[in-house]
């Protein structure tokens, strides 16, 4: 708020496509898809179709002794679209509801499992962000979010980050790993039957500014799992329903003969209903459901949200899901995914970009002041933000950390725009370079 005071909000007056527009009417390439839930682009035909539809019928109903057809569509759908251990879902009405979600289920299911009452604890990854409430805040290493809350959170266990920026010097990507699920094995033997599950958001830590680590990593915990007998949580809320240029990211982990890893929870929101309206999912196991199902209601899973099932968000949810469906939206993506690979090499070269890197539709840069390598400060990233508005670009960089992760129905042209006009930003933010307008594609 006190930012406010200097640079009020941008006020806007609809969003149509890959675009917002401000109430003077400036378009905004919107690049970073209003915080990674839009996927289709805002106003879509087919989406609003859906919901609209569905207000003809009702708008929500409690789903808690009643059903509805587009909740049931949505469950068998996701299931049909993850691994087949994964066949029972749990509604929620976000990330960190989610993400509470899936830590109460597996601390319950140990808690109610034959010798195994001990487990209450869980280990996360340092750099991880899971959510901001109390459950989720414990798992999540990112002191901005969870300092001031110490007296209310408990004490999780962190293990090092694969990420591969975070590499000693002379150590490679992959022997970082390695490394890193060593220290993880050290970790789960150290407290061996205590123990509940693993979380991590697969291959693409977010809010640490878009850091990457490969599918090795997983497999590696994949094998942890089974040796120690733990839970495996994947946390997809920002990389699920295309972001890595896969419905889900655990698919990456399916190469060379290798099977895919399948977690024992995966945590899904943000692009679930394309961005439209608050909703998120748990898929487990039913060895996990079975471990509740019982005539006594205190082994049942008491976790209730009064908008869960939504039905306003599961046609939205579905019509999402359609789409996906008609092929459309992996042939955007076929053509999106090179502009992205082609503007992050473009830009890798100048002397303020450090760790170039992407997956899917995912890109980022860190960026430095080539002068003493120290990370682009708060006043160069407010002036460059302003200046990318004056070029027709809405971005939010993560401190130093620059990211584009548009909607698909982005055009090649327009992605490469922004690279070229980032490009030409940063240059005069850092190297106080004259501008040099680059082409800006606008609709």
């Amino acid at each position: 708020m006190h930012t406010h005071l200097h640079t009020p909000p941008l006020a806007i007056a609809r969003a149509e496509g890959a675009y917002l527009y401000t109430r003077a009417g400036q378009p905004l390439l919107d690049t970073i898809s209003s915080w990674w839930v839009n996927l289709h682009g805002h106003s879509h035909v087919a989406i609003n179709s859906a919901i609209n539809l569905q207000l003809g019928q009702f708008s929500q109903v409690m789903l808690a002794g009643l059903t509805h057809e587009g909740i049931e569509q949505l469950a068998k759908s996701l299931v049909a679209l993850t691994p087949p251990p994964l066949q029972r879902v749990f509604f929620a009405d976000s990330g960190s509801a989610a993400v509470e979600v899936a830590l109460k289920m597996s601390l319950q299911y140990w808690a109610q499992t034959e010798g195994t009452a001990n487990k209450r604890y869980f280990i996360s990854l340092q750099n991880g962000y899971h959510g901001e409430t109390l459950g989720s805040l414990s798992v999540t290493d990112i002191p901005l979010f969870s300092a001031q809350y110490q007296p209310l959170l408990v004490q999780q266990l962190r293990a090092p980050s694969p990420a591969s920026n975070l590499a000693s010097e002379g150590c490679s990507a992959s022997a970082h790993e390695q490394h890193c699920l060593t220290a993880m094995q050290a970790l789960l033997e150290q407290h061996e039957g205590q123990v509940c599950a693993i979380i991590v958001e697969p291959l693409v830590q977010g809010a640490a500014g878009m850091q990457m680590y490969s599918p090795s990593y997983l497999q590696g915990l994949a094998e942890l799992r089974t040796q120690f007998g733990v839970h495996l949580i994947f946390d997809e809320i920002a990389v699920g329903f295309g972001r890595t240029g896969k419905m889900f990211a655990l698919e990456h982990t399916a190469t060379d003969g290798v099977e895919v890893v399948c977690p024992d929870f995966l945590c899904l929101s943000k692009g679930l209903t394309a961005g439209y309206l608050p909703m998120s999912a748990v898929l487990t196991t039913n060895a996990v459901y079975d471990a509740f199902y019982s005539s006594d209601v205190r082994r049942g899973f008491l976790h209730s949200h009064s908008f869960t099932g939504n039905a306003l968000a599961a046609a939205a949810a579905n019509a999402s899901l359609a789409l996906f469906a008609s092929g459309g939206v992996w042939a955007q993506q076929a053509a999106l995914i090179p502009a992205m690979q082609l503007g992050l090499a473009q830009l890798a070269s100048k002397p303020w970009a450090r760790d170039c890197r992407g997956i899917g539709l995912i890109g980022a840069i860190s960026v430095v002041n080539p002068s003493n390598q120290q990370p682009m400060g708060d006043a160069q990233r407010s002036q460059l933000v302003a200046l990318m508005l004056e070029h027709g670009y809405w971005t939010r960089p993560i401190g130093h950390h620059v990211y584009c992760m548009p909607p698909y129905c982005t055009t090649p042209s327009e992605l490469l725009g922004y690279w070229a006009t980032l490009g030409s930003c940063i240059d005069y933010v850092i190297l106080g370079t004259p501008w040099a307008k680059p082409a800006v594609y606008l609709p």
